[in-house]
């Protein structure tokens, strides 16, 4: 397989959607799969190996309660041809909508990982696994968090400082961030931060509230401007704004010192700066979007 070949497998790569739902298991999977490559590690691992690493990444990156399913990858990427099981013949043979119990795979060790040509072209050329950790990364995750994904399933630094530029084949509005950012009248949706030297606005950045990865449009009303450090922290699901109320509610999860922890959430029960007009408020629809599939549940009283 050339390399040309390989990326557009991993291109042609199905991830279950249903509307605007996130679905980033086979993307994390297939993620971490990379990593173990790069590190020349076996072809095969174990679901009993793979199974904490995975329920760690969709705990982390992944909406609320994903990581009760992170079994479903590793059984149905072998649909998309990037992937070989191991094991008895009464499990690997079954159709791909009998998908095994957490039970059947613990017990049984039952082994994936991807098949002979994929494996020999991949661990020749570290290039190509960065060139596809990086589209994957591209096209299911913001760019605000994309190289915590890389390095938290195991990608080192020269794959996250890279770039696959796959964003290009999509339509992007290039005034979508000056857009908001005037909306917000230059200052961050939550802390008010509002920096700058000179001409030059520091730190301040647009956040889309469903994002784009998961069809979100590039319109003000599906923005807010926010600080750099909310941005993260808000793709990562460490708060949610409400509808209708526009309140700041952070989740439990978010945890730190008491000076730490206290600085962010001072803001809690807060209301959100709001833009200058109506016109511009965030719709119901996406914050609804983002409370479902990227804040982690449960939230603060």
């Amino acid at each position: 397989m050339t390399d040309n070949d390989v990326i557009a497998a991993f291109d042609r790569m199905r991830v279950w959607q249903q509307g605007e739902r996130r679905a980033v298991h086979k993307p994390l999977l297939v993620l971490f799969a990379l990593a173990r490559v790069n590190a020349g590690e076996t072809a095969m691992i174990d679901w009993n190996v793979a199974e904490p690493h995975l329920k760690d990444l969709l705990e982390e990156f992944g909406p609320s309660g994903s990581s009760k399913t992170c079994h479903n990858p590793f059984w149905h990427l072998k649909t998309d041809g990037l992937w070989q099981l191991q094991g008895p013949s009464e499990i690997i043979s079954r159709p791909a909508s009998a998908t095994p119990t957490l039970t059947e795979l613990r017990t049984l060790h039952i082994q994936g990982g991807f098949p002979p040509e994929l494996q020999q072209a991949l661990a020749r050329s570290p290039q190509l696994v960065a060139t596809i950790g990086r589209r994957i990364v591209d096209a299911h995750f913001p760019a605000s968090i994309r190289n915590d994904v890389l390095t938290g399933v195991g990608l080192p630094e020269e794959v996250c400082e890279g770039s696959s530029f796959r964003e290009k084949d999509h339509r992007r509005d290039p005034t979508f961030r000056e857009k908001v950012l005037l909306a917000y009248q230059y200052r961050c949706g939550i802390c008010g931060h509002d920096l700058r030297l000179g001409r030059q606005i520091i730190g301040l950045e647009a956040a889309h509230i469903q994002w784009f990865q998961a069809k979100g449009p590039d319109a003000v009303p599906n923005g807010i401007a926010l600080c750099s450090l909310h941005h993260k922290v808000f793709d990562l699901g460490a708060f949610t704004v409400l509808p209708q109320s526009f309140q700041i509610v952070f989740s439990q999860h978010l945890v730190g010192s008491d000076e730490a922890a206290g600085r962010m959430l001072a803001f809690h029960g807060a209301a959100l700066i709001l833009p200058q007009s109506r016109d511009y408020f965030p719709q119901p629809q996406f914050l609804d979007w983002h409370q479902k599939w990227v804040f982690k549940t449960p939230a603060r009283a």
